[in-house]
């Protein structure tokens, strides 16, 4: 059995599915479901519960999500029941409502579970992946058997199901460069002595991938700090990068130079993806447009490096979100000078 869950925002709108393969390696059954308001997190382990619901006897549970998966084979789960659902920090466990049911299922001994790698081409993977996002993005559950004939059509604005269902998603291989804004990066002047030495190393990384994948494009946002120094990067190592903005001209409440800055990296781009075509009206719907900007990354991406100092919550979400879509071991972090 197949699961997956998405978030279209972390929290936003968000889905869960699950499919079964029978004998000849085919798609049997299928399932989804929706919440209104979740995280990317919760919706891996509804996928999971569900799943378990819905099949009695043994299970072998095929997840792209870290998170799941290593609480299952590490165990966290036993130090999570023996300190009385305390972490090793003395705070509560996350999500006990759903994890406590997974749990009791876990001491069953009828699962197992492995992990695949998001959008590496299995095609159950695939599936599990469209019908969870197809679920969060009309928030509708559906079910039958086999393969859906059509997956629901998403939203114009929302991510993609899959990155070869969205022709604006490039070819190659795909790298993605987030982290910090530039008060952690020494302050708005790219050439201060911190973002100048990140500047490197992030060309130094770029260059080294570049000669494995020749292929590669780096994806960015553009967003002040980080993003723009991946921008910058890749031009220095000589790889395209693509600019993907949540909405149009983000830059327009920035001071004049950081506007000038950002249309000459914007002009240098391979090309722009642009997930939503309306400007935001407020600040709380431009703070849901970058957190389905950077869903829209971690879906598509087959590479990330995140520029983090181990400590700042907002960019630790992120990698947690970008860590769950591409496993541990490619999600590079970078820590800047100091951090």
């Amino acid at each position: 059995m197949y699961t997956d869950g998405a978030c279209l925002g972390n929290p936003g709108p968000g889905g869960w599915a699950w499919a079964t393969v029978d004998s000849g390696g085919r798609p049997a059954r299928y399932a989804s479901g929706h919440a209104e308001l979740t995280t990317n997190q919760r919706m891996e382990i509804s996928a999971v519960l569900e799943a378990t619901r819905a099949i009695d006897g043994g299970l072998d549970i095929v997840s792209d999500s870290t998170y799941v998966v290593n609480c299952w084979r590490d165990r966290w789960w036993e130090a999570w029941v023996r300190n009385g659902w305390k972490n090793k920090a003395r705070k509560d466990v996350a999500n006990q409502d759903l994890w406590k049911p997974l749990v009791d299922e876990f001491g069953t001994g009828r699962i197992t579970m492995r992990w695949v790698k998001g959008h590496s081409g299995d095609p159950m993977n695939d599936l599990v992946d469209r019908l969870a996002t197809a679920a969060a993005a009309t928030q509708t559950g559906r079910s039958g058997v086999g393969v859906p004939d059509d997956i629901a059509e998403l939203p114009a604005d929302a991510p993609s199901a899959s990155a070869a269902a969205d022709p604006r998603v490039p070819a190659g291989h795909r790298l993605v460069v987030m982290g910090h804004r530039p008060p952690e990066l020494g302050g708005y002047d790219d050439d201060n002595p911190v973002a100048a030495s990140v500047r490197r190393e992030l060309t130094d990384i770029v260059a080294a991938k570049r000669s494995m994948h020749p292929e590669l494009v780096v994806l960015t946002g553009l967003g002040l700090g980080a993003e723009q120094l991946g921008a910058l990067a890749a031009h220095d190592a000589g790889v395209p990068y693509v600019a993907v903005l949540p909405y149009p001209d983000p830059d327009k409440v920035w001071p004049a130079a950081s506007q000038r800055r950002y249309r000459d990296l914007l002009a240098g781009a391979h090309s722009t993806v642009l997930l939503q075509t309306k400007a935001p009206e407020s600040k709380q719907a431009a703070g849901g447009a970058l957190a389905r900007r950077d869903a829209w990354l971690a879906r598509h991406a087959d590479e990330a490096i995140a520029v983090w100092d181990g400590d700042d919550q907002f960019v630790g979400r992120a990698v947690r979100s970008l860590r769950d879509h591409l496993g541990e071991e490619d999600v590079w972090v970078l820590t800047p000078p100091g951090g």
